[in-house]
């Protein structure tokens, strides 16, 4: 048991780790990570649509269409805040470019 948490820690840093080079796939895969609460991390829907936001901007056609699936079942606030979650990372991703 505690070598599949493993397994599952390692696949989310690895999948975190591609994100932050701008990977729309692995934005995509974290949002169904945080939408499904699979491999070991809990359900957390602001979570989920701001990387399928940040997959959707970087052209995931499937993105596009999870991240709204999941808008329906969020607060105006809680889509917010996704969003503002969502751009803080575009702005980090833009400077460490610059």
């Amino acid at each position: 048991m505690g070598s599949s948490l493993k397994s599952a820690q390692f696949l989310i840093e690895s999948r975190l780790r591609d994100a932050a080079t701008g990977n729309s796939d692995a934005c995509y895969d974290l949002g169904i990570v945080f939408s499904t609460g699979s491999n070991g991390v809990g359900i957390d829907l602001i979570e989920a649509h701001k990387w399928f936001n940040l997959a959707a901007v970087a052209g995931h056609h499937e993105a596009q269409y999870c991240r709204a699936e999941i808008a329906d079942d969020m607060t105006a606030r809680d889509i917010a805040e996704a969003q503002r979650q969502a751009r803080a990372l575009l702005n980090q991703s833009m400077h460490r470019a610059a």
